[in-house]
Formats: C-alpha cells, structure tokens, sequence
C-alpha cells in the first residue's frame, strides 16, 4: 500500500508500506476513500516545528471498515465511516466527561496512514463514527461534509462550545482557514446573531459570509481591537473564537470580549509566553484545547450534515489524486487552496 510521508521539510511524498494488520482485539482496518491536508500539517512542511524523517502523514479520513478485531461491535466489515484523529476509548474519565479529544487510552501506533491507501485505527468500537449507506449513496459535496468532520468541523465547534455560543450572542471568530471558517458555521448553529470574522483574505471573507459571518475585520492587533470595539459601541463581543494559535491572534483575542465573555482557543499555541493579566481586569474566561470529534460527530454534526443544515466541506477549494499529495500541500502553503482534498479511492 502507499502512504504520505515526510521526507524533510518542503518535502511529502508517496512510500510503499507493508498493508497494515489487526494487533489488537479493539482496532479496526479502514480502507480510505478520502483524506486532506490540515493547517497544523504546515508547522512540519514549513519546518517551524519538528516531525521524525520517513513518518506517515495525515490524521483526517473517511472509508470503509475492512476487518475489525475481536472486540469490536459496533462497526462491521463493508460499513462507511469517519476516522477521527482523536482515537478515544469511550470509557475513560476524559471519554466519559465528554473529551475524547484527551482520552487516557489513545495509543500512539499509526498502522498505515490517514493519507493513505488503508489505516489501522485503534479504539475502533467507540471511536469510529458510522454514517448511513456507502459512499456511492452520496454527491462529492456531501463526502467532502463527511471529511470535514473529521476534524475542522469538529475543531471549529470546540471553539464554539468552549467560548459557550448561545443564540443571540455577538460572536468574534480569529482565522479565517478551515478551522475558522467551521468556527463560523458553529457559532451560526449554535444561533449567534452577529458573527465577526477576522479574515484579510477576499475568497475566505467571501466564504465566511456564505457560512453566516455578519462582519469582516481585515486589521490585526490594536487595529483589530479598536474596529471590533466600534461594532459592538465599545461594549465587546459576547463570545470570543481563537482558532490560529500564534501570539498576536490570542492577545488580541483577550482584548475584544465584554466583561465576562469566553475566549474559545483551538488554534494549537504556536509561543508558550503569553501574557493571560487581561483576562483577570475584565473577568474573561479562556478554554478549549484537543476537540472531542467524536463525541461532537455523534451528538451534534453528523445528523447537521444529513439533513443539509451545514455544509462544512465547502472549506475544501482544491482537490488532488493521493499521487499528487506534494502539489496538495504546495497549495496549502502558498494559499492556493482554503484546504486540500485527497481523493484516494473512488
């Protein structure tokens, strides 16, 4: 089987593996049908963080279960399903406490590769999230909602939920990728009235305002404050999305929520020192973190998608054959491309 794989920074490309095997009663073979690439695989490809040489790429797929181990129940050989990145076990503290995005029994072996040709998935019983029919069931739009799940859609709604979204809120969102964009359609679910996207980038503001965005703010830093204070008459917004991770968006973030608004983060921290002092004058609380996928899937996203309310794969602006995998990340890094499709089995 082919799978990505890091070769050095700037640099994926297609390797040969072995197909991967069961080792354990509770994993699961999946045959992939689509992947993508993520913003946070850039850290890597860019070279700003590190990532071992000759590793498997890649944590976002939808496909087919192949075989299953002893254990698992709940999905069966020849079932179509999302694999998110997160692994959770189902019964753990964190599980039970509805984050399985910091489940205690995740594991660590990546058998194959999300983008890839096939991938061994543990905690397949729980964590696998089953959608209704096969794929042939459904349009290329709605396969791409299915990917999205995986993760950015996900991703975008622990933004939300974390920053507590409730209808009528004015709501910021930070980042105008994938995840922010989702970060959009969820402050909209969750019945935000005003929804401020901090986007410079006229084909993101555009989607940004198809996904229900009311505003655009093209500054950054104090600009960004001062424009976002004069929307809301200088009171702030109600709930706050971080969704970048580098220090200017969450310093800015801290500043533009009333007394007592959330700051939502799950931009992954790009620069440990941050400065929280603004957090305690204003009385703004500050969560989130690893999204819980599957438990967002279950409860909330996958029934959005079925009956057309959001359509989260509309992120994906480009698409590629998996042999075209180093021209998917290109088009990511030089902001071709929102979010790069990989079509890996028909």
């Amino acid at each position: 089987m082919k799978a990505g794989t890091f070769i050095k920074p700037g640099k994926v490309e297609l390797k040969d593996y072995p197909m991967p095997e069961l080792k354990l009663e509770n994993d699961a073979i999946i045959k992939i049908v689509r992947s993508c690439v993520c913003g946070s695989d850039l850290w890597w490809f860019r070279g700003i963080s590190q990532r071992k040489a000759n590793s498997t790429t890649g944590h976002e797929a939808i496909g087919i279960v192949e075989q299953v181990g002893a254990e698992v129940t709940q999905v069966k050989p020849g079932d179509f399903v999302i694999a998110p990145f997160t692994h959770g076990c189902g019964h753990c503290a964190a599980c039970l406490a509805g984050f399985d995005g910091n489940c205690f029994n995740q594991g660590n072996e990546i058998n194959g590769g999300y983008q890839g040709e096939y991938l061994k998935f543990h905690n397949a019983n729980w964590a696998l999230v089953k959608i209704p029919g096969k794929p042939s069931d459904y349009t290329a739009e709605q396969l791409n909602d299915f990917l999205a799940l995986a993760d950015v859609m996900a991703t975008g709604y622990h933004a939300a939920a974390s920053a507590e979204v409730k209808t009528g809120d004015t709501t910021v969102v930070f980042g105008d990728g994938a995840v922010g964009l989702c970060g959009v359609i969820a402050a909209k679910l969750r019945g935000a009235k005003r929804i401020i996207a901090m986007s410079r980038h006229q084909d993101r503001q555009k989607l940004a305002v198809e996904f229900g965005a009311t505003d655009i703010v093209p500054e950054r830093g104090d600009e960004a404050v001062k424009r976002v204070l004069e929307l809301t008459n200088g009171n702030g917004a109600d709930s706050v999305l971080e969704c970048v991770g580098t220090k200017q968006s969450i310093q800015t973030a801290l500043q533009v929520g009333r007394p007592g608004a959330i700051v939502g983060r799950v931009g992954v921290p790009q620069n440990p020192a941050i400065d929280t002092t603004a957090l305690f004058w204003k009385n703004i609380g500050l969560r989130g973190g690893i999204a819980p996928v599957t438990t967002y899937d279950r409860d909330i996203l996958l029934d959005a998608v079925l009956s057309g309310k959001i359509h989260p794969g509309r992120v994906f602006t480009k698409s590629f054959k998996l042999a075209q995998i180093q021209e998917a990340y290109e088009a990511m890094d030089q902001r071709e491309a929102i979010k790069s499709l990989l079509i890996v089995n028909q």
